[in-house]
């Protein structure tokens, strides 16, 4: 069997959770079976890694303003490069892509929703025009994935797709060659750390669905009770300088630190003594995966993606989204109870990453594929 040519497609090249998907699928699918390539907008994390593992790349624009000619140009891509599976990952890129995909007459078109933010819009009249849209574009989607058991069941309960046409596919991580101490070493110097101070913190876009301003909040109890600690958020977005401005208006210049974006997020939450993800609402954080893994205490929201990954009290602390007095409360136990500390880190380090393998990730996504390019051809 000649190979298939697969595209990854995703609109912002950063290493968050739907970019790190891409990088990991095209990294790891079978070469044997697929030809892989991704598209993505110019210029970031995510096409500089692709070009240090020497996958191809197309860039494209996924801009609103432009929408005939993002299609137009997404249609010359598919064209170009003859793509028989186009993968979409998240809103933007599912838009355009599917459109395009579908009048290109893409054999397969494939979608994963890394969370169902739509579904969370302030805006009701906002939320029920993209469930419309993603129920519209069901009709020549040949899968739909979703990354965990809540979001399969909103998908249901909306009615985004046929049931028939969807397929939970948690994602995974491949989490050899962790950091070192001496990488975490090397973190804590480059945010201006010194002696043994506790650091508390988090990796995270700015933006409304991550909460990071409840940590922000959360950051002046904790500091009461802790004297000397410090709050740091690897990540950078839209809420930037809202941020910025709640730390000045609550005095906490020498107490939070934004890292701004990095493509060392390992070696940052090694540093941590306490991982925290303050999330309104999560698909199924990769970040929770790998704070699992290098052994930090973890202290959550009660999201629905993130309830999946950890167990109250025995895998880390889950408290309430939007309560920042929760939030400081369950960061001093784990500060102060160091044996507490331990107990939930060790038992999340040995049960959370078995169970969300990379190698499961990816056999079920080529299994996806090779049943929808099946029906597609030989049916």
């Amino acid at each position: 069997m000649s190979k298939i040519k697969v595209m990854e497609m995703i609109d912002r090249p950063s290493l968050g959770g739907g970019p790190k998907a891409v990088l990991l699928l095209a990294a790891g699918l079978d070469r044997s079976n697929f030809d892989v390539s991704v598209c993505s907008e110019p210029d970031g994390p995510l096409v500089r890694e692709l070009g240090r593992l020497g996958i191809p790349h197309r860039p494209a624009s996924f801009g609103r303003k432009h929408w005939r000619e993002n299609v137009a140009g997404i249609r010359r891509i598919l064209r170009e490069e003859s793509v028989e599976i186009l993968h979409t990952h998240g809103g933007v890129a599912g838009f355009f892509g599917r459109w395009a995909a579908h009048k290109n007459r893409t054999p397969v078109i494939v979608h994963t929703l890394h969370g169902i933010h739509y579904l969370h819009y302030r805006n009701p009249l906002l939320r029920r025009t993209y469930i419309l849209l993603e129920r519209a574009f069901s009709r020549f989607t040949s899968k739909l994935i979703l990354v965990s058991e809540a979001d399969g069941h909103e998908a249901c309960r909306h009615r985004l797709a046929p049931e028939s046409k969807m397929a939970i596919i948690k994602n995974g991580m491949d989490l050899r060659g962790l950091p070192d101490s001496g990488d975490s070493g090397r973190m804590r110097s480059r945010l201006g750390l010194t002696g043994a101070a506790p650091l508390v913190g988090t990796v995270s876009r700015l933006h409304r669905q991550k909460g990071v301003v409840y940590l922000v909040r959360a950051a002046a109890q904790v500091r009461e009770a802790c004297p000397g600690v410090k709050v740091a958020c690897a990540g950078d977005g839209p809420l930037r300088a809202e941020m910025e401005q709640e730390i000045r208006k609550l005095g906490l210049e020498d107490t939070v630190i934004l890292a701004g974006e990095t493509t060392e997020a390992l070696p940052f939450i090694s540093a941590l003594d306490v991982f925290v993800l303050p999330s309104l609402w999560e698909g199924l954080p990769f970040v929770l995966i790998e704070a699992a893994a290098l052994g930090k205490p973890i202290v959550a929201t009660t999201a629905e993606g993130n309830c999946e990954i950890i167990t109250d009290g025995e895998t880390g602390l889950l408290v309430p989204p939007r309560d920042p007095a929760a939030l400081a409360g369950a960061v001093i136990r784990l500060l102060q109870d160091r044996n507490l500390a331990g107990r939930l880190a060790e038992s999340a380090r040995t049960t959370i990453p078995p169970r969300f393998s990379l190698s499961g990730m990816i056999r079920k996504t080529e299994d996806l594929y090779l049943a929808a390019w099946g029906r597609r051809h030989f049916s």
